[in-house]
């Protein structure tokens, strides 16, 4: 029979919560402690004696005609009391505890499942409840307690269920005709070579219930060889949610025309592009509480019809039609498009909302049940990077100073506390010349817990003033902070630093992401990563995941070695001991000739803007004729001015087009320039990170741990900026063009080994020979 799932606490947040969406009080009491179930959790826990079991998964069956509905979760505690049994549930808060004067209904509704599972598995008369507040700063506790018959909780928990079905009804149907319409689903396309082997890889995977790490050059069609298999597997009950995760727009619209075109064979999953918040939002200003928004008074009354009726109508649901959705039925466009997200069977989003632990979709991945879904990392090099940022924190000795001046008239109790964490980040600031590495901080921390109290009670009060929305936004980085420290262990280096305008810096820096990565992939069945440039794979098996069963695959390239000239420069270098006037001189020749070789668009990446410019002005002084026309990337270029720079490579035109870019950047990666749009690619040095304080505390940290401190920080970042710049260039199998790596560090063997397999037998050349070598090579 059919299995319709879900969690305790997505049952009671769908079915019971009503009323307005309001950000004005801080976090308040409705929203509990991010870290739900660690730290605070555990230490009640540990305090509650013999007769209290912690941590007990709890499941019911309610089975109809056709299906059965299965509703899990854990709960916090089960005490055994010499005359009763009580089930808790606890709570970490950051409001005063004091001010509760009742428990609040969705946490209520949550223990009361559990309540009624406990009584009717363990034949029970009757049974309490006990909520447990705790405040995670003070760590004071206020408990209440509710006690009830089986008959009375029984009476509520079917009742609770009668509201869910026509949900679960519209689960079963769409469950049916999903799985229906993917058994008559073919692979789009002839295969090409390999990608059936690839294929047949990712659906092995998934399984095993494994994870797996695919380098994928250009052209392989990773994004169809990945969510094929996916999909079949979802069709054959071997998973339920295919999560297709990116860091770019550019590659959700591809992961978009991917379904697209399993959609024209008849696939009936819905499918859910989840857009950020502020790109999504109706109102001018995002400001979300009743008396600002008017798409947030009434949101929760109305909100579920809103998702039933769309859920009914659309099967691509995009940011249009939420909008569109949203204003007809007077909600919260992001909102509901979160609620959205628990009926769809295919969600395409950022990274952001599995892995981010202020942004990860609570829906599914707070409960600490594990759920029948996919995660497919796409273009998975960037999620290293990303981890670190996710996992990190930072505050401004200057911030403290800041809202102290401005809280002074408002809160003696917040101004006192601002000045305790100030004083201790002064000391810190007099034993920092440039950074320096600390080692317990947890004095500091007890101040910053007692801020964080204190801000809480001050955001209860109805006080407005200008600052308020900063200062709101300063408390949320102080809990991230807080956060941050409870995850904090060997893979975290704590260090301060005098930043260059001058301002003092405390931050935990999460260098390797791999653990707290690892966490969230255990919430799913199975993930695959790949990309591109994902060498050396060892390197991204280590920071991305704990687990030592992952496996790997090299896919085979499509393309044939005589579609592409790659050549290395021995004659010059971007080495920083030997950045001058002649060089840069050098530099720009290379790309006059290389463009004089063959008419055409060419890009050229630098390793920064300003060596970008440089060159550029080295070639503007050479006497350029009139077909070549040069065009640079601008820092901070908005959407439609990015669109605007491609745009040129569109064009028809009687010159060649020479795009400077910078490698890391915004057209280094993630886009599609085809056939005549682009025929050469010129990479100017390594790629190398800049040096700084946090590079060097990632060499120190994987030279200690790994031996391979040069390798971590600096050499295979910035071999990855190489290979994506050279991936730009030949896109299909009907493609011709040129790499030319314009730095003679490539001829070493440690820069060589990173080289991917499709690159064997590549040339060396000079200034003198390289227009000779491009003209040969379009000859051919």
């Amino acid at each position: 029979m059919e299995q319709i799932k879900i969690s305790v606490r997505n049952l009671v947040e769908f079915i019971l919560r009503s009323g307005d969406i309001d950000n004005r009080h801080g976090r308040t009491a409705q929203k509990e402690a991010m870290q739900e179930g660690s730290r605070i959790h555990r230490k009640i826990q540990r305090r509650m004696g013999a007769d209290y079991q912690p941590e007990v998964p709890l499941k019911i069956e309610v089975a109809r005609e056709r299906y059965v509905m299965i509703i899990e979760g854990r709960a916090d505690g089960i005490l055994t009391e010499p005359k009763q049994v009580v089930v808790d549930e606890i709570k970490g808060i950051f409001q005063d505890v004091n001010l509760l004067e009742s428990p609040v209904c969705v946490h209520l509704a949550q223990a009361k499942c559990y309540a009624y599972i406990v009584a009717l598995q363990q034949d029970l008369p009757e049974i309490s409840v006990q909520m447990t507040y705790c405040n995670m700063d003070t760590e004071e506790i206020r408990r209440f307690r509710e006690h009830y018959t089986f008959a009375e909780i029984e009476t509520w928990f079917l009742g609770l269920i009668a509201a869910y079905e026509k949900w679960a009804q519209f689960q079963y149907q769409a469950k049916r005709e999903r799985n229906q319409s993917i058994a008559g689903l073919k692979f789009p396309f002839p295969y090409r070579e390999g990608q059936k082997e690839l294929a047949a890889g990712v659906y092995r995977t998934i399984s095993r219930e494994k994870n797996l790490f695919i380098q994928a050059p250009t052209g392989t069609g990773k994004t169809v060889t990945t969510v094929f298999p996916a999909l079949m597997a979802v069709g054959q009950g071997l998973a339920d949610k295919i999560f297709y995760l990116t860091a770019r727009t550019i590659t959700r619209t591809v992961a978009q025309e991917t379904f697209g075109l399993f959609r024209r064979q008849g696939y009936m999953g819905r499918i859910l592009m989840i857009t950020a918040k502020e790109k999504l939002c109706l109102c001018e200003e995002m400001d979300c509480n009743p008396v600002h928004c008017p798409y947030a008074k009434g949101h929760y009354d109305r909100v579920n019809d809103a998702v039933f009726h769309l859920l009914e109508k659309e099967r691509e649901i995009t940011r249009e039609v939420l909008q569109e959705q949203a204003q007809q039925y007077r909600v919260c466009p992001f909102e509901m498009c979160l609620d959205v997200s628990l009926w769809v069977d295919d969600i395409i989003c950022d990274y952001n909302y599995v892995f981010d632990p202020n942004v990860y979709l609570k829906r599914f991945f707070s409960e600490g049940v594990k759920g029948e879904y996919l995660f497919l990392v796409d273009e998975a090099h960037n999620l290293v990077e990303r981890g670190r940022e996710m996992y990190s924190a930072n505050l401004y000795k200057e911030d403290f100073l800041k809202y102290k001046k401005v809280l002074k008239i408002h809160s003696k109790k917040c101004t006192a506390a601002l000045e305790r964490c100030n004083r201790h980040l002064l000391n810190m600031k007099r034993d920092c010349d440039s950074y320096r590495v600390l080692g317990d901080i947890g004095v500091f921390v007890f101040a910053l817990m007692q801020l964080g109290s204190a801000l809480e009670e001050f955001f209860q009060k109805e006080v407005n003033f200008p600052e308020k929305k900063d200062v709101m936004e300063f408390y949320l980085q102080l809990r991230h902070f807080l956060n941050m420290y409870d995850l904090a262990d060997e893979n975290y280096v704590i260090y301060t630093e005098r930043e260059a305008d001058g301002r003092f810096k405390l931050k935990l820096f999460c260098v390797n992401p791999a653990a707290n990565l690892q966490s969230c992939l255990d919430k799913g069945r199975s993930a695959i990563f790949f990309s591109a440039t994902l060498l050396p794979i060892q390197y991204y098996k280590n920071l991305l995941s704990t687990c030592q069963e992952n496996y790997a695959v090299y896919a085979q390239s499509v393309f044939e070695k005589e579609q592409r000239l790659l050549a290395v420069a021995e004659d010059v270098t971007s080495k920083y001991a030997r950045r001058n006037q002649q060089e840069f001189e050098k530099i720009a020749a290379y790309i006059y000739e290389t463009a004089k070789g063959k008419k055409g668009n060419y890009m050229v990446f630098f390793p920064s803007y300003k060596m970008m410019r440089q060159v550029f002005e080295c070639l503007m002084q050479r006497d350029l004729p009139q077909e070549m026309e040069c065009l640079c990337q601008e820092s901070g270029m908005t959407e439609g001015q990015r669109e605007e720079f491609l745009e040129h490579f569109l064009e028809a035109r009687g010159r060649s087009l020479v795009g400077f870019c910078v490698m890391g950047g915004i057209f280094a990666e993630g886009i599609d320039l085809k056939r005549e749009a682009l025929i050469g690619v010129i990479i100017v040095g390594t790629g190398l990170p800049q040096i700084s304080n946090e590079r060097e505390i990632l060499k120190n940290f994987y030279q200690q741990r790994e031996g391979a401190g040069f390798e971590y920080a600096f050499l295979y970042p910035g071999m990855n900026k190489v290979l994506q710049a050279a991936g730009r260039v030949i896109r299909t199998a009907e493609d011709r063009g040129v790499i030319l790596l314009l730095d003679e560090r490539f001829l070493q063997r440690e820069y060589q080994r990173l080289f991917p397999r499709e690159w064997e037998g590549f040339q060396t050349v000079k200034l003198a020979e390289v227009r000779e070598l491009v003209e040969a090579f379009w000859e051919e």
